[in-house]
């Protein structure tokens, strides 16, 4: 197997994620230990037990699944000596997920990583009130149909563009609530087997989180970046990224610019790479793994029988 390790966004959380790692791992337990005192929040608690509307609040999400990401990593390094540096080629994220890539290979400490995404958390969820802004998911349009609705529901200074791009026939646009919605009915004529609103508080990766991104270029300039352990597929370029302050100027760009996941993946692909490593919470990168090239293999890794299995084929 040619390896890529891949890294969970938000909407992946659920309550009870990492718990069973916790209980088995001790290294994982140290992960949780050290992002609650990071954040000086008992984040574990929260993950563990719930309160799930308060896990879903986008700066309790962001922390939390880069928390149990990075556990399994630990896990697999520290049970099977399986480390990224030696066994991937790529290591990638879906949004908030490039933190806990940049994390898993050595460029962000975890302490850094926590704190930096409790920011852009708080910094994204305020930059649009409350209803102002929404998200869509397109069904069977492939990209540049997509981006034509969007900019055909653009009107009156309102915002809409393509947000991710996920895999062939799926796109999610963000932007005014206004326009989204004209984007569906839009959407709906021009051939999309669906279009559907999406349960978000804000939205996200468009011009309207400007004022989010701002915050996080004043954070990501006071923390140190180094060069990672293997490339880094960055969201912004579906390119790999290695120099720091290049990964830095990424990651602000990324709070407003399009996550071009379905290219970041054909990237890996066409370089070799057969299996994609989902390491956290949820299988939604490992479901999509297929749908953007048949050839490729997803192996998610969430739990205790999941690191079991993965280390008796290695």
């Amino acid at each position: 197997m040619s390896w890529a390790y891949v890294f969970p966004g938000q909407g992946s959380q659920a309550v009870g994620m990492g718990k069973d790692l916790a209980e088995a791992f001790p290294e994982a337990r140290e992960i949780f230990g050290e992002v609650d005192e990071a954040l000086k929040q008992n984040l574990s608690k929260l993950m563990f037990e719930g309160p799930e509307s308060d896990l879903t609040l986008t700066e309790n999400a962001q922390p939390a699944l880069m928390a149990v990401s990075l556990a399994v990593v630990k896990v697999l390094e520290k049970q099977g000596k399986v480390s990224i540096r030696n066994t991937a080629r790529y290591v990638a994220g879906h949004s908030l997920g490039e933190y806990s890539a940049l994390a898993a290979a050595g460029s962000l400490a975890l302490s850094d990583a926590a704190r930096l995404l409790k920011t852009r958390g708080q910094a994204m969820q305020k930059a649009v009130p409350v209803g102002l802004g929404a998200m869509a998911a397109l069904l069977g349009l492939e990209l540049d149909q997509a981006q034509a609705v969007a900019a055909e529901a653009s009107a009156n200074g309102e915002i809409c563009a393509a947000a991710n791009d996920n895999a062939p026939g799926q796109v999610v646009i963000s932007g005014h609530a206004a326009a989204v919605q004209r984007a569906i009915d839009i959407a709906k004529t021009k051939g999309a087997k669906r279009a559907i609103m999406l349960a978000v508080s804000a939205p996200f990766h468009c011009a309207l989180m400007k004022p989010a991104a701002d915050v996080m270029a004043e954070a990501l300039a006071k923390v140190e970046i180094m060069a990672p352990s293997v490339p880094v597929i960055a969201n912004v370029t579906a390119a790999t990224a290695i120099d720091p302050d290049e990964i830095r100027n990424l990651l602000v760009e990324q709070v407003t610019a399009m996550v071009r996941w379905r290219e970041s993946v054909l990237l890996m692909q066409q370089a070799g790479v057969d299996t994609l490593i989902e390491a956290g919470s949820g299988k939604v990168l490992t479901g999509l793994a297929k749908r953007i090239h048949g050839d490729l293999n997803g192996i998610s890794i969430q739990g205790p029988k999941d690191v079991e299995e993965f280390l008796k084929r290695v």
